[in-house]
């Protein structure tokens, strides 16, 4: 569908939605630019607040992937008024406003409409140096890829919505901990160490993403599903075929997808797996690898090397190991 819209056209417009970008970025000046974006969706737990948390955090991601630092943010409700009690919509706006507010951002308004299912997320602002932002576009090849959260958290939210996981499961709560998780210090740690190309993890997952990202900077990217950093729960529910959005990922996707036969099922589902608010992929100068990685350990980041940039063949993916 976007392709049958008309491209935008301006001389301060830096990064449109052409290439599948995480956030949209406007110059203002020399050395500083505007970086915007918009996510919002339904409940993926049931604890409100927890849900304004991950919510707001899944948001400000978009900012981070373009290493930009967050200013402000707007609300998104919609909100059934006459199904849920005004102190639910009060938890999810503040577990929302703690997230933004740790970001360093504020919350400066938003607009809520009813609607008969609930729905909540953040238009968010932020500032970068054009110099040195990163975008999906500028992976080359040698660059390491490394992974910054667990995967599994769509296959997880799945389960908690069909009742058949406990949310106090401490399985459960450790993916609920990495929802919430704002990826700044991994952001912080790229930009330490030279990292031009990131994109964030969410609903198309990894490999989707990380499809669009090869096709931006017209390179290929080799991944090996066995250094997925994975939730333990996550790999469990990966032993079932997927479905829902993580099996239209798998459509989607899979055509650009080249998997050697050796490379283990569970896995590579759960790289097709529709994330929430999921980390950081980025493509680090093969010189910085281990001091990055180190770096990432320090913050409290997962600091997964999953694969590396290749020459080609531009925008395919090959699951396996090196070599």
């Amino acid at each position: 569908m976007l392709a049958l819209l008309p491209r935008e056209a301006h001389p301060d417009l830096l990064v449109g939605f052409d290439t599948n970008a995480d956030a949209g970025v406007y110059r203002l000046g020399e050395g500083q630019a505007l970086v915007q974006s918009v996510d919002f969706f339904t409940p993926v737990i049931n604890d409100a607040e927890a849900f304004g948390a991950i919510a707001a955090a899944n948001a400000l991601s978009d900012l981070y992937a373009m290493g930009a630092r967050p200013i402000t943010a707007l609300a998104l409700v919609g909100f059934p008024q006459k199904v849920l009690g005004p102190e639910v919509l009060v938890e999810i706006l503040r577990g929302g406003a703690e997230v933004v507010r740790a970001a360093g951002a504020v919350i400066v308004g938003g607009h809520s409409v009813q609607d008969q299912e609930l729905k909540y997320g953040l238009a968010v602002t932020g500032l970068v140096d054009p110099r040195t932002m990163r975008t999906n576009a500028l992976a080359k090849a040698g660059d390491q890829l490394v992974l910054t959260k667990a995967l599994g958290t769509g296959l997880i939210a799945n389960a908690i919505k069909a009742q058949h996981v406990d949310e106090a499961d401490p399985r459960v709560l450790a993916a609920i901990a990495s929802m919430r998780q704002l990826n700044r210090a991994a952001s912080e740690a790229f930009d330490r160490h030279g990292v031009r190309a990131s994109t964030d993890v969410t609903g198309f997952g990894l490999l989707g993403h990380a499809r669009y990202l090869a096709a931006a900077s017209g390179v290929g990217l080799r991944i090996d599903p066995r250094k997925l950093p994975v939730f333990e729960l996550g790999l469990e529910l990966a032993q079932a075929p997927l479905a829902g959005g993580s099996r239209d990922n798998e459509d989607a996707t899979g055509p650009f997808v080249d998997r050697d036969p050796d490379q283990p099922d569970p896995e590579v589902r759960l790289a097709y797996d529709a994330q929430t608010s999921g980390g950081l992929l980025g493509c680090v100068p093969a010189a910085a690898l281990e001091a990055c990685l180190a770096d990432l350990s320090a913050a409290g980041c997962v600091a997964a090397h999953i694969g590396e940039v290749t020459a080609g063949p531009a925008g395919r993916i090959r699951l396996g190991r090196g070599g």
